[in-house]
């Protein structure tokens, strides 16, 4: 389908793609079209595309979106709920397809405890909310710094573990009566990753999503092994598309009723016109952003 895009959001992801194009940077130097989040409409449909029409409101996640216009696989395309603004939508397709993702993998069900890492990333802020209104019976988010506490318990967590100033897993422990988290959503990695084992629940699930401190930890295989966890690793890509559109799916019927409801919006740190991209460059690489930054289209 050709989608008329009216805004992307940017990702982490966003910034390794663009310097290995650029070539002031050492890249291969040839156009490239960053972005994977966008919200629009429905420009033209492909031959066979039976289920939308032109002008149906649209939002998604695929490859080359920071564009005015997309050809997207009809497949990883969803429908916008009706009164949601392209500049709000955009920036939610990746957060909830890998954390409502993250979850089925880990096999969640209302009930259980769910703990965040990086609960303050622009994702994670989604996992947040997502956890609750699939019914967590409680919902843990560590972040970095006590300036995100309030964020966090604003949008649903009902612990919040500063890092910087508690041990993560005497802290789990303590807000779980000594069981552990049910699931985890680990979103750091490094060290944190080895962190989580022992603060997670006897027969619970740990799934690394990011690995924004590093792809490399040292684990303690007893604390593994003697709670009998089951460890995940997710990346939800368009070439296996047969573990993304039954997630796409799922989603579009358990989680976009509650986006139209408003009971889960995205946190947007800005929103600029698509001419002012290298402001967009400079704040992501900043670290500062709280939520997504947001890019709009709106030339002819």
């Amino acid at each position: 389908m050709l989608i008329r895009n009216r805004a992307s959001a940017t990702n982490n992801a966003d910034l390794p793609m663009l310097d290995e194009a650029d070539p002031t940077t050492g890249g291969h130097g040839r156009e490239f079209v960053a972005g994977f989040e966008y919200a629009g409409e429905i420009a033209a449909v492909g031959a066979g595309v039976e289920r939308w029409q032109v002008g149906d409101p649209v939002l998604g996640t695929f490859p080359g979106a920071f564009a005015d216009y997309l050809v997207a696989d009809a497949r990883f395309v969803q429908r916008r709920p009706v009164g949601l603004a392209p500049e709000i939508a955009c920036a939610l397709p990746t957060a909830l397809l890998t954390e409502f993702g993250a979850l089925r993998v880990a096999g969640f069900a209302a009930g259980k405890s769910v703990l965040i890492t990086g609960a303050s990333t622009g994702i994670g802020l989604i996992g947040v909310q997502l956890a609750k209104v699939l019914g967590a019976s409680q919902v843990i988010a560590t972040t970095r710094t006590a300036a995100k506490t309030d964020l966090l318990t604003g949008l649903g967590a009902d612990v919040v573990i500063v890092t910087a100033d508690q041990d993560l897993p005497e802290a789990v422990l303590e807000a779980t009566d000594g069981k552990g988290a049910d699931v985890v959503l680990d979103h750091i990695a490094g060290q944190t990753f080895a962190q989580c084992l022992p603060a997670t629940a006897e027969d619970g699930h740990v799934v690394n999503i990011g690995r924004l401190a590093g792809p490399a930890s040292n684990i303690d295989l007893d604390a593994l092994s003697y709670r009998h966890l089951t460890v995940h690793g997710v990346s939800f890509g368009f070439s296996r598309d047969w573990e993304t559109v039954p997630i796409l799916q799922a989603e579009e019927a358990e989680v976009l009723p509650a986006v139209a409801a408003g009971k889960i919006r995205p946190v947007i740190d800005r929103t600029v016109g698509v001419a002012e991209f290298q402001q967009v460059d400079d704040r992501l690489r900043s670290g500062a952003a709280v939520g997504k930054i947001v890019l709009t289209f709106d030339g002819e």
